[in-house]
């Protein structure tokens, strides 16, 4: 068991609550936006209920889950790592003024779009035009993420000059791997916002091309995922096994997994656009094999786990095949929450390869199925397991008992419950042709009977996903306002079997990077160039709410 005083984690603690706490808050408006989506689309009359108020539902919940939820979640966690295992978060300063421009950033955007000003869905594909304030606002927030990288780069080599010679901290080594996933993948986004949708949202150009847009977007959109699971791995490799009594199977599977992310995660955009034209088979083709290649550190990831979680079983005496499962702490919602949305993952991941193939891409593209793909992946693999960790970092952060434990114990059951009910009536209604984002699936007349039954089991399941979600808030709401006081738990973090003593290969991130940016490199530049060279006409924007 690797301990660490808490008083190290007093030093950032308030940096990490701060983000904790916007992370929660867009966590909740976010479900709500969810909720609004399942019963519309089921035809569940409620009030103000019109197209509007669904894209406007459709767009919020995206942004707000996708990258609000996310990133503040993802950043804070960074700094709870930073002065745990390297002693120190350098720039502190910094760290807070990166806050607060993310922050402003995410309600300037937000407000546009509560506003209905800014309808343009999680994509915000041109030639839906939103208010310039929501690409400023999400530019802000992608502005303080790169600050925060930074204080988590300066922390960790200022540790390296005391520390030569010595494989950093495994927490510290996966986040510097989301880092640099995230630095390869925004930078496209920077490219398409500030180069492209403002000056066109702020009239100073008339038309953008939306498939140069478009190309920008999933450079950026696919690797997203890996910033988000990078964290979450952390969690898994990191944490899980010391919360469920056991070891870490193996470190160097683990470092080894992160760096494969960083060099396979970004080049794979081209399958999300095998409708598109402009780009050729050929480099569609390689972007599928790159999609495939980096399955491959989750499927390592998935042995490592379970492995190690095999291990805690039988340090408390399990000895068949498999009654280890039996003996880990199903009831303690931090070990819950997590596991759980480790087995959602595996259902998520072999949906994910049917996406990447050409043919089978086909039969779902656009279709309800992806709706019901998506929320097993970031819905449940990596919201869940954020839930879980807040549960596990709030009494070490605060220095106050968790609150309602019976409810917090309940809550991630019923999200999985509720994301079967969801998640698979979409994957069915999708392979039968219903459209994803749709207002109402009565609007294709008797087809659309044939999918009112898989609907109405979609709304109740975005109705049970809704109350798991009111559960998460309120436990944390009431522990970090009337939660106990207590003396803060050490933070403690699962000690591997073998425990590495010198650099190895998967700690050159100066090596990883450089090959990283050339792959990224021969995956773009050509097709690039090619979609810029082509006759360019444009469009003007659209905004139809």
């Amino acid at each position: 068991m690797d301990t660490r005083s808490p008083a190290n984690a007093g030093s950032g603690s308030s940096l990490a609550l701060a983000h904790i706490a916007v992370a929660v808050a867009a966590f909740a408006l976010a479900s709500v936006m969810g909720a609004l989506q399942a019963l519309s689309l089921a035809d569940v009359q409620f009030p103000q209920r019109s197209e509007s108020l669904y894209y406007l539902s459709v767009t919020a919940h995206g942004v707000l889950m996708a990258l609000v939820f996310t990133t503040f979640f993802i950043m804070g966690l960074g700094y709870v790592f930073a002065a745990e295992n390297l002693g120190r978060i350098s720039g502190r300063a910094v760290g807070w003024a990166a806050f607060w421009i993310a922050a402003v950033g995410s309600l300037m955007a937000a407000a546009t779009i509560l506003r209905g000003q800014s309808t343009v869905l999680y994509t915000f594909y041109p030639p839906l035009q939103a208010h310039p304030l929501f690409y400023i606002g999400a530019t802000l927030l992608v502005v303080g993420s790169w600050m925060w990288g930074g204080v988590i780069i300066a922390s960790y080599r200022s540790w390296r000059r005391e520390h030569p010679g010595v494989p950093a901290p495994l927490s510290i080594h996966g986040m510097l791997a989301a880092i640099i996933i995230w630095y390869l993948a925004s930078s496209a986004l920077a490219v398409e916002v500030v180069g492209m949708l403002i000056p066109w949202s702020l009239g100073l150009v008339d038309k953008v091309d939306p498939l140069v847009a478009r190309t920008f977007f999933w450079w950026f959109g696919h690797p997203l995922v890996y910033f988000w699971l990078l964290p979450v791995y952390v969690i898994w490799y990191y944490v899980l096994p010391q919360v469920a009594g056991g070891r870490l199977f193996s470190d160097p599977l683990a470092r080894m997994a992160f760096i494969m992310f960083v060099v396979l995660s970004t080049p794979v955009g081209f399958h999300h656009q095998f409708a598109d034209p402009g780009i050729t088979a050929g480099w569609k083709l390689a972007h599928t094999i790159m999609t495939y290649a980096v399955m491959y550190p989750s499927f390592v990831t998935a042995f490592t786990v379970i492995a190690s979680l095999e291990v805690a079983g039988r340090l408390k005496g399990a000895k068949g095949l498999f009654n280890w499962i039996g003996r880990l702490p199903w009831s303690d919602p931090v070990f819950s929450s997590v596991a759980l949305a480790m087995i959602s993952f595996t259902f998520g991941g072999f949906g994910g390869a049917i996406n990447a193939a050409y043919a089978m891409n086909g039969m779902v593209h656009n279709t309800a199925w992806i709706m019901g793909h998506f929320h097993v992946t970031l819905g449940t693999t990596v919201a869940l397991t954020f839930m879980g960790t807040t549960y596990w970092l709030l009494p070490r952060l605060l220095g106050r008992d968790l609150r309602f434990k019976t409810l917090a114990q309940i809550q991630p059951y019923l999200w999985v419950a509720g994301m079967v009910f969801f998640s698979v009536s979409y994957h069915v209604a999708g392979l039968r042709g219903l459209p994803r984002r749709v207002y109402s699936a009565s609007l294709a007349g008797d087809q659309g009977a044939a999918w009112h039954g898989l609907t109405q089991i979609a709304a109740a399941g975005g109705v049970m996903l809704f109350l798991s979600a009111v559960l998460f808030v309120t436990v944390v709401f009431v522990t970090w306002v009337a939660g106990r006081r207590i003396e803060a738990p050490a933070f403690e973090f699962a000690v591997p079997l073998v425990q590495p003593t010198t650099l190895g290969v998967w700690d050159r991130f100066g090596l990883w990077t450089i090959v990283a940016i050339l792959l990224v490199a021969a995956a773009y530049g050509y097709p690039l160039v090619q979609l810029l060279a082509h006759p360019r006409f444009g469009s003007p924007g659209f905004k139809p709410f």
